[in-house]
């Protein structure tokens, strides 16, 4: 086993065939699937509105550095599908974007003396 680095995932998606029970329940929890309520954790933080349209979920995934990007996309998004089929909310087009916070560069202003 290789080192472990931290990466951000982001997976989003859009609604599929939801339910009327979806539906309900999805706008029951609206308010708390927001923006503002966006962070990025190992559990997966769902986003979404109130057009129930598009969803995003946000992960913090720990993976082999050497499996790079792609691992932690594809774990990602298998969290994602678990959850989702679980609640039974119809969903498709999964796609995610990862940033190894191990190797980010961090752009700092000079300071002005």
């Amino acid at each position: 086993m290789g080192t472990q680095h931290t990466y951000r995932v982001i997976v989003r998606g859009r609604w599929d065939a939801l339910t009327d029970a979806s539906r309900t329940a999805l706008l029951a929890d609206v308010e708390e699937h927001g923006l503002a309520n966006m962070q990025f954790t190992p559990e997966g933080t769902l986003t979404y509105d109130r057009a129930l349209q598009h969803f995003s979920y946000r992960f913090v995934v720990l993976s082999d550095a050497e499996d790079g990007e792609e691992m932690a996309e594809a774990l990602a998004e298998e969290k994602a599908e678990n959850i989702l089929k679980d609640v039974g909310h119809g969903f498709r087009d999964l796609r995610s974007k990862a940033t190894d916070m191990d190797t980010m560069k961090i752009n700092r202003k000079p300071s002005r003396r």
